[in-house]
């Protein structure tokens, strides 16, 4: 493992807050921004961060606090590529993992809101395929949409298919079909919350044969694009590979390695509605902003929204899993929104609050370290809902 020394991608915050346009501006020349509203709770957060990544001496963290669907604080903190010394900034682009499925849920409910499709029909109406699934008859009639994307489909987690997750990404829809024979049930539909990446790999599928267009296209048209997310793909273009960080998988014993990260920016086998997108904490913001209702383009009508951030798994009232996004209400009462992301290399975390329409992106460029994202970004939004920031309604 090297040892070198550390720096962060900012000196540190600015001094002086920055309006809507010269913020814009700072995002896309990369440089560190400040919140409007000065923060305690984002300067200690700030340091905190700051010495993780140079405690675990890999790589980077950029981090972004949102309201509505707009960045007010981000910063990059270490290197997005060490070997070539180049720190991260607010606009390096990282792998999202699972933060992806947040995308597949909200194209469903797009169409669905278009009368596209029905998220309470079986998932074989749309994708006569699975009626392969390992499965009775009796059980395979509850498979519906909703379910899949609720994880209340009751699938296993990832299909006993040798190799299923990997392989180019033109491939994709290939490694659906051939992983559905392969893929079993570990409990009865809806009755209770069962995690699983192949469900939602086949609801994309599902809902690209539905609409009768191919899934990232649709994903491009219905939100990438009407959100203005120019840092967002599937695929890296030449354009954006420069600002890709550099993956980084760290094994128990320390040891560094890119090579595993590298091959699979060539594909993932099926895993591309539920892990292949790429994002910065800028796009992020706007992502989010669509689903509070706070983006400049309204995508998804209120009703829609809503039913997206309810709780829709069995187990509780409060802490579930609702259409692509972890629900929860905090002891605090700040309801969190959010979903984590993990993939070779990558790690990712999106959480905001419905209410105050405050948010926070952290996104990593290494599989293990001394921050954990899912709860670092909980209490920092639930600190700066305490504090004030944001609007209630």
């Amino acid at each position: 493992m090297w040892k070198r020394t550390l720096r962060t991608a900012a000196v540190g915050l600015l001094a002086t807050a920055l309006p809507g346009a010269a913020l814009a501006a700072s995002l896309q020349q990369g440089t560190a921004v400040r919140a409007a509203t000065p923060s305690a709770a984002i300067e200690r957060f700030a340091r905190q961060i700051a010495a993780d990544v140079a405690h675990d001496d890999v790589g980077a963290i950029t981090a972004g606090v949102f309201v509505g669907s707009e960045i007010v604080w981000a910063q990059g903190f270490g290197w997005a590529d060490r070997d070539r010394r180049i720190a991260a900034d607010v606009n390096t682009i990282y792998r999202i993992g699972s933060i992806s499925k947040s995308f597949t849920a909200l194209l469903m409910t797009q169409l669905a809101a278009r009368d596209a499709l029905d998220i309470d029909k079986l998932l074989s109406d749309y994708l006569p395929e699975a009626k392969q699934l390992a499965g009775g008859a009796d059980t395979l009639a509850a498979v519906t949409l909703r379910r899949l994307a609720s994880h209340t489909g009751g699938l296993i987690r990832e299909p006993e298919l040798p190799g299923a997750a990997a392989g180019p990404i033109a491939m994709w829809q290939d490694k659906i079909l051939a992983s559905i024979p392969m893929t079993s049930f570990l409990a009865a539909p809806g009755e209770r919350y069962s995690y699983s990446n192949i469900g939602f790999g086949m609801l994309g599928l599902a809902i690209s044969r539905a609409a009768g267009r191919p899934f990232m296209d649709l994903v491009t048209a219905y939100i990438i694009e009407p959100l203005e997310m120019k840092q967002t793909v599937f695929v890296m273009t030449p354009e954006l590979y420069p600002s890709l960080a550099v993956g980084y998988s760290v094994a128990r014993d320390g040891t560094i390695s890119p090579d595993r990260p590298a091959f699979e920016h060539w594909g993932r086998g099926y895993k591309v509605p539920n892990g292949g997108v790429y994002s910065t904490v800028g796009d992020l913001a706007r992502f989010a902003g669509a689903i509070t209702g706070t983006s400049a383009a309204e995508v998804l009508p209120p009703d829609w929204r809503r039913e997206m951030m309810r709780v829709q798994t069995p187990e509780s009232p409060t802490a579930g899993y609702g259409l692509g996004f972890s629900v929860r209400t905090r002891e605090s009462g700040v309801r969190t929104v959010g979903h984590g992301g993990s993939v070779a290399g990558y790690n990712a975390n999106l959480v905001f609050d419905p209410m105050s329409k405050v948010g926070v992106v952290l996104l990593r460029n290494y599989n293990r370290g001394n921050t954990n994202l899912g709860r670092s970004a909980a209490e920092l939004l639930e600190e700066l809902v305490q504090e004030g920031m944001g609007r209630r309604e």
